[in-house]
C-alpha cells in the first residue's frame, strides 16, 4: 500500500506501532519493522545507556527504519536526541511538551521529526517549523490523553495542513484504519492492540486482563483535573477516582500514581498498578505474533477499502 506515510519513511505498509512505556523496546519494534510496518522505541523512564543499546540491538534485529520517541518532560531529553543523531536512526516522535525547539538539531542530523499534537492550531505551527509530519493522538488512546476524539481530530486538522497526518486513539481493526485512510490520513499510530503480542515484554498478568476486557472496562483517571490517563479498571482506579473527585491535592494524587504503569505492565500487579491501554479492547481477544497481527489489520483494510466503491451504486 502507497501513502504519504509509506513514501516518507520507506515502509510497507502504513502503521507505526506507538511508544509505549515499558514495553516497545528492541524486540517489539524490531519484529513490527519487519512486518512491514514501523516502531518506536519508548524512552520515558530509561536511562541513556539503555537507550543507545536498545537502539544498537533494533539494528541487528532489522534494516527496515525505526523511530524513537523523545519524553519532552524529561529531563534528559537534550541527551537522547544527541544520542539519536549519533546513532542515525530514521525518525522521532516527540510530545508532552513543545517540541519546535528540536527540529533544526534534529533535521540537521538527518532526523526525521513527527511531533505528536493536541490540536489544529499546533498542527499549523510545527507544520510552519518544519516537521516532516504529525501524529494527532484522540483521546480514545491508552495512558495520557487529551479531550478531543480522533474523528474530531480527522475532521478539523487532515484538510487544514498540507503534511502528513497520521491519526491514532482508537484503532483495533482494519476496519478502523481504512476509515482514517478515506478521511485523508497517511497512516496510523497503533499501541494497544500490540501488548497482546508474543514479542511484547508485558508481564502476562497485564495481558490478560486486556484479553479478558470490554469496552466498559477502560476508565479515565485525573480527567477533572487536565491529567487524565487512560487504562483498565482496578482497585487502583477506583481509589484515585475517588480521591480525585473528593478534592485531593494534586501532590498527593501524583504520588498515589507514581510507579503504576510500570507496577501493572512489569511487575503484574494489576490491582493496585495501571494497565494503560485504549478504548478499543475488544478486538483483543487472543496472543498473537506482531506479524499475525500486521497482517491481519492490512488484510481487514484492504477487504473494507475494496468495498467502499460499492456504496456509490
Amino acid at each position: 500500500m502507497k501513502t504519504k506515510l509509506t513514501e516518507l519513511l520507506g515502509i510497507e505498509h502504513p502503521i507505526i506501532m506507538g511508544a509505549m512505556a515499558w514495553y516497545t523496546d528492541s524486540k517489539m519494534v524490531s519484529a513490527i519493522c519487519n512486518a512491514g510496518g514501523t516502531g518506536v522505541i519508548a524512552t520515558g523512564g530509561r536511562d541513556l545507556d539503555w537507550v543507545r543499546d536498545q537502539i544498537r540491538k533494533t539494528k541487528e534485529l532489522t534494516d527496515k527504519p525505526f523511530g524513537v520517541n523523545l519524553m519532552l518532560m524529561d529531563p534528559k531529553v537534550d541527551q537522547v536526541a544527541d544520542i539519536v543523531i549519533e546513532e542515525k536512526v530514521a525518525f522521532v516522535t516527540l510530545g508532552a511538551g513543545n517540541p519546535v525547539p528540536f527540529f533544526e538539531k534534529l533535521k540537521a542530523g538527518g532526523v526525521k521529526v513527527l511531533p505528536v499534537i493536541p490540536n489544529l492550531k499546533l498542527a499549523k505551527r510545527v507544520e510552519e517549523k518544519g516537521a516532516d509530519a504529525i501524529i494527532v493522538e484522540g483521546m480514545e488512546a491508552g495512558g495520557h490523553i487529551g479531550t478531543l476524539t480522533t474523528m474530531a481530530h480527522m475532521t478539523n486538522i487532515i484538510p487544514n495542513v498540507n503534511i502528513p497526518v497520521i491519526m491514532a486513539g482508537g484503532f483495533g481493526d482494519g476496519r478502523g484504519i481504512a476509515a482514517a485512510l478515506l478521511m485523508g490520513a497517511a497512516g496510523v499510530q497503533i499501541g494497544s492492540r500490540f501488548l497482546v503480542s508474543h514479542e511484547s515484554s508485558g508481564h502476562p498478568n497485564a495481558k490478560q486482563r486486556i484479553i479478558e476486557a470490554t469496552d466498559t472496562d477502560v476508565v479515565v483517571t485525573g480527567y477533572s483535573r487536565g491529567h487524565g490517563v487512560r487504562g483498565l479498571r482496578s482497585k487502583f482506579t477506583d481509589e484515585y477516582i475517588a480521591m480525585e473527585v473528593s478534592g485531593v491535592p494534586q501532590d498527593e494524587l501524583n504520588k498515589f500514581a507514581t510507579g503504576t504503569n510500570k507496577k501493572a505492565a512489569i511487575d503484574g500487579d494489576c490491582e493496585y498498578g495501571l494497565v494503560q491501554v485504549g478504548q478499543s479492547v475488544v478486538p483483543i481477544t487472543k496472543e498473537m505474533s506482531i506479524k499475525e497481527i500486521v497482517d491481519e489489520l492490512m488484510e481487514e483494510t484492504v477487504k473494507t477499502l475494496q468495498k467502499a466503491p460499492d456504496l456509490l451504486k
